[in-house]
C-alpha cells in the first residue's frame, strides 16, 4: 500500500486525499465544540476505536465524548503531518495530533494540559464518500502545568471566546 514518497498523484487522488484531510478537521472540530453529530459524520456507522481506556464502537464514543471533553473549560486539537497510503478505497492515514485542553478548578489552579501523539486512522471510500473505519492513537508525549492563560485585559477585550455547541461563534457563522 505504500506509495513511492514525492511521486505526483493523479487529479482523482489529489481529490481522495483532500476528502481525507475533510474528515480529519471535522473530527477536530467535532471533539473542540462537543459536537456528536459533527464527531460521527467522520466515522463510518460501523467504525471502531482505540482510545486508550474505550475500546468498540465508534458512534458510541462519539456519544460518550461530548460530556467528557467539556470537564475541559476549552479544548483545541491541531492535525498536522498527515501521511496517507492509498490502494483505491482503501487508505492507511497516520497524523499527528497535538491537543490543548484548559480546566478551570474551584479547588486550585486552573490547569493547562498539552497532549502530543497520533492518529492511526484506516478510512475507506463508500459510494465516493470517506470516512474513519477504524482510529486507533498513540500517544507520544504529555505534560500537565498550572495555567498561565490570560484572559482579560486590553489585548484579549472583545475578542469572541470559543465555546461547545451551540453557543460557539461557528454555528452563527455557519447559519
Amino acid at each position: 500500500m505504500t506509495t513511492e514518497t514525492g511521486r505526483v498523484p493523479d487529479l482523482a487522488e489529489v481529490a481522495d486525499r483532500l476528502a481525507m484531510h475533510d474528515v480529519l478537521a471535522k473530527h477536530s472540530r467535532g471533539i473542540d465544540r462537543a459536537d456528536e453529530a459533527i464527531l460521527k459524520s467522520a466515522y463510518w456507522p460501523d467504525a471502531t476505536v482505540e482510545y486508550g481506556g474505550f475500546q468498540g464502537s465508534a458512534h458510541e464514543f462519539c456519544a460518550i465524548l461530548p460530556a467528557a471533553i467539556s470537564q475541559y473549560a476549552r479544548t483545541q486539537h491541531r492535525v498536522t503531518n498527515v501521511a496517507i497510503d492509498q490502494a483505491g478505497d482503501d487508505a492507511r492515514v497516520e497524523s499527528y495530533v497535538t491537543a490543548y485542553h484548559y480546566r478551570a478548578n474551584d479547588d486550585g489552579p486552573d490547569t493547562e494540559m498539552t497532549y502530543l501523539g497520533r492518529y492511526l486512522d484506516t478510512m475507506k471510500k463508500r459510494d465516493n464518500v470517506w470516512k474513519i473505519s477504524n482510529r486507533k492513537i498513540v500517544m507520544d508525549w504529555n505534560q500537565t502545568v498550572d495555567a498561565t492563560a490570560v484572559w482579560e485585559g486590553p489585548t484579549f477585550d472583545g475578542i469572541a471566546r470559543g465555546g461547545r455547541v451551540p453557543d460557539d461563534p461557528l454555528y452563527e457563522f455557519l447559519g
